[in-house]
């Protein structure tokens, strides 16, 4: 079986790759001078391609990721169809179909914050961003999608996995933490998961708004004084949010704060900011980013081993 990416998730397609003990390809891809993108499959790998399933690996951030894994879905589909037809008439015009077998692991589902119509007229971004995706693939693994339930009902199989386990053996070989903290309720499921793994103390902020400008984040029944503590959220942009918890924790005593996410989005100088907070920043590579320190690819082998059964091609 074959792992592809193109050329925004070469690094988790090849952890992904070593996962499942499987070969990794990496697919053409370049920009023409308007930045229009181009996808092929090289010449040396459609045979492997049509003999047997194909996890496909991409972001659909930024944008440009969409169009991008669009594209190598419909070329894969193409080959596996026995699709050959070229101008320059090169190689055999048509093969016989080889049948499903496509897909698609998204380590960073972009769009994903819109999971939701809050004001009419919206679009739900998240559910569109899949349904556009799920026109070329028979399955999609998301690892660490913040609502799974906005793609609950989509027109093939997700598989929802989390890299949440790696992140707390990491936690607990690198700091070996006495407190894990999410830094709002939306979290306390990873995070308190995290904790129990880890075998520590767990708790959670709360937000306070005073005025218009003003939240204030309040533990709730939290003792860290002279304590290490993990900071555990799914995603961090820009570290606002972590920033003002670790500033709460150190305010309560805390003598370590260390914050810990599955994507590092990292916007706007996030990492020198944070490290004016934290002693350290711990993420997976979903996005290439400077705190890759977390093996996402083993957390995607267990959604692809889920569609492949679901889907009875496991065998």
């Amino acid at each position: 079986m074959v792992v592809v990416s193109g050329s925004n998730s070469g690094p988790m397609a090849q952890q992904l790759a070593e996962a499942l003990g499987w070969e990794h390809h990496l697919l053409e891809t370049r920009r023409f001078p308007d930045t229009e993108g181009y996808i092929r499959i090289p010449s040396e790998s459609i045979e492997a391609m049509r003999k047997e399933p194909v996890v496909v690996v991409s972001n659909t951030f930024p944008d440009s990721g969409i169009v991008e894994t669009l594209l190598m879905l419909d070329a894969i589909q193409g080959v596996r169809k026995g699709d050959m037809q070229n101008l320059r008439n090169i190689g055999p015009q048509a093969l016989p179909d080889v049948g499903k077998g496509v897909i698609l692991a998204i380590p960073y589902f972009g769009y994903s914050r819109q999971d939701k119509r809050f004001k009419p007229g919206e679009s739900i971004s998240a559910k569109a961003i899949a349904e556009m995706m799920a026109c070329g693939c028979d399955g999609i693994a998301v690892l660490d999608l913040h609502a799974p339930a906005v793609l609950q009902d989509i027109s093939v199989p997700v598989a929802f996995t989390s890299a949440m386990p790696e992140l707390a053996q990491h936690l607990k070989d690198t700091v070996d933490p006495d407190f894990i903290l999410s830094p709002d309720k939306g979290a306390i499921e990873r995070a308190s998961n995290v904790a129990q793994q880890i075998g520590c103390e767990f708790s959670y902020l709360e937000k306070t708004r005073i005025d218009a400008h003003t939240i204030v984040h309040k533990a709730k029944d939290l003792d860290v004084a002279g304590k290490s503590v993990a900071i555990v959220d799914d995603m961090i942009a820009t570290g606002g949010t972590i920033c003002r918890a670790a500033e709460a924790l150190r305010s309560q005593g805390a003598v370590q704060v260390h914050a810990a996410c599955c994507h590092g989005l990292f916007t706007g100088g996030a990492i020198a900011r944070l490290l004016r907070y934290v002693d350290g920043v711990h993420a997976t590579g979903s996005l290439a980013n400077a705190r890759d320190v977390i093996s996402g690819g083993p957390a995607l082998a267990r959604g692809v081993r889920q569609l492949l059964a679901e889907l009875g091609l496991d065998s």
